[in-house]
């Protein structure tokens, strides 16, 4: 029978096990972010007069663009740098030469405190112009300095009207300063010009092009991009799979990005060797509008056309990005009989194969095609031993082990000796 007295010592032993057990290793200890730069993003406003119409689920498109912003500065990650520009937020007359000028900071780029940036965003009223070039130039200049991930969003209803300055001329000599900074950007009108400019914009510069017709969306999405400024910085490699495995050409771990046309198969081939696992996820986003019901399918098949494994992602409704992903172990036994030249086991061949049922309507261009990543991991695969340290305890398992048959044990004797104690008071 389990004692109250050892039940209680049993578990205070456990949590003390559990403390000790979770502390993290030296290794992870050190490890500190604190040589990064912190990633910055700036929200990029269209205020002009446009933004009046009540078209946004029963409200104004300006009203929908502040709950918005509440909603994403309050979700903001603590390392984000944010700042907010605002464009045709101030000159209401009619003279082109000012109104195309209209563009300012609202609130710098820098630690985010939520109070005061509501309170400027809370001031703003639909008012001027539409200087979309203007707005990205300072923009890129806000975002300046350091080597952390630079964003801009842009939010807009309507097209630039301040040509010659084309804004995506612009987009482009960003991208060629090599500074890597991605705008990425969201249209509140469902307008083929506005689509092409915006789509533009963003292609430019690696970003995505969404749009958006109900203000739960578009804080969704805001939010979605901020959130992915404080990712790692890395450089995507551009690649074109081919029709057949034949011809794919040949990756290794890594990203890599490319285009897919509705309803296509691409491949690509990777080197495997006995004792390494292959895992690949890929991401394929609706940079336009598309049909319901679709889906994302990658596969591993051998040379031979053999499927090892796959992954599959489906949806029904409106989406921006969808993903999938699979894994596959090549044992150390695959390659005991095979060998190259070198007597060395020999790598096997996997294709991998991406494929999409996205649709569109007549009326949607469906080139170029939709944007694709790929990401590429090939690393020793993971035995018994490594498994169980997964969960990021490392050799600190054992000590928990031990703590907690110690505790077990500690439990018993002191229940007996309760038990012993009170058979003794009883006999007295």
């Amino acid at each position: 029978m389990i004692t109250r007295q050892r039940l209680t010592a049993g578990l205070g032993v456990l949590l003390v096990a559990l403390a000790v057990g979770l502390q993290p290793t030296g290794a992870a200890a050190d490890e500190t972010a604190d040589d990064q730069d912190a990633p910055k993003v700036e929200l990029v406003l269209d205020v002009s007069g446009s933004m009046r119409a009540r078209d946004i689920d029963g409200g104004s498109r300006m009203a929908a663009a502040k709950q918005a912003f509440n909603e994403v500065l309050d979700a903001t990650p603590e390392e984000v740098e944010l700042g907010i520009r605002t464009l045709g937020a101030n000159y209401r007359g009619d003279d082109r030469k000012t109104g195309c000028k209209d563009t300012e900071q609202l609130y710098p780029v820098g630690p985010l405190d939520r109070t005061d940036a509501k309170a400027a965003v809370a001031t703003l009223t639909p008012t001027g112009w539409t200087p979309i070039g203007p707005a990205l130039l300072k923009a890129a200049e806000d975002l300046e300095g350091g080597d952390g991930t630079r964003r801009i969003v842009l939010i807009s209803d309507g097209e630039d009207t301040c040509a010659p300055l084309d804004p995506c001329e612009v987009a482009r000599d960003i991208a060629a300063k090599g500074i890597h900074l991605t705008i990425d950007t969201l249209g509140l009108v469902p307008n083929a010009k506005i689509r092409a400019q915006l789509s533009c914009i963003a292609e430019a510069t690696g970003g995505t092009y969404t749009s958006v017709q109900h203000t739960d969306e578009l804080a969704d999405r805001v939010g979605q991009l901020v959130d992915r400024a404080a990712d790692p910085v890395v450089t995507p490699v551009a690649v074109e799979g081919a029709a057949r495995c034949a011809d794919a050409p040949q990756v290794q771990s890594g990203l890599y990005t490319d285009r897919e046309k509705f309803g296509e198969h691409r491949w690509y081939r990777v080197d495997v060797l006995p004792g390494q696992e292959l895992r690949a996820s890929v991401s394929v986003a609706a940079d336009r509008a598309v049909n319901r019901d679709y889906g994302v399918l990658l596969r591993a098949v051998t040379v031979h056309g053999r499927e090892i494994v796959r992954g599959s992602e489906a949806g029904d409704g409106r989406t921006d990005v969808i993903s999938t992903g699979l894994r596959y172990p090549k044992s150390e036994r695959d390659g005991d009989d095979d060998t190259d030249g070198d007597g060395k086991p020999a790598a096997e061949t996997v294709c991998l194969e991406v494929s999409n049922s996205y649709s569109a309507a007549p009326s949607v261009k469906t080139t170029p095609g939709l944007p694709v990543e790929l990401t590429v991991d090939v690393v020793d695969a993971p035995d018994k031993a490594s498994d169980v340290a997964s969960f990021g305890l490392g050799r600190g398992w054992w000590l928990l082990g031990a703590l907690v048959v110690t505790g077990f044990l500690a439990g018993v004797v002191w229940g007996w000796l309760s038990r012993w104690r009170v058979a003794v008071w009883r006999t007295n």
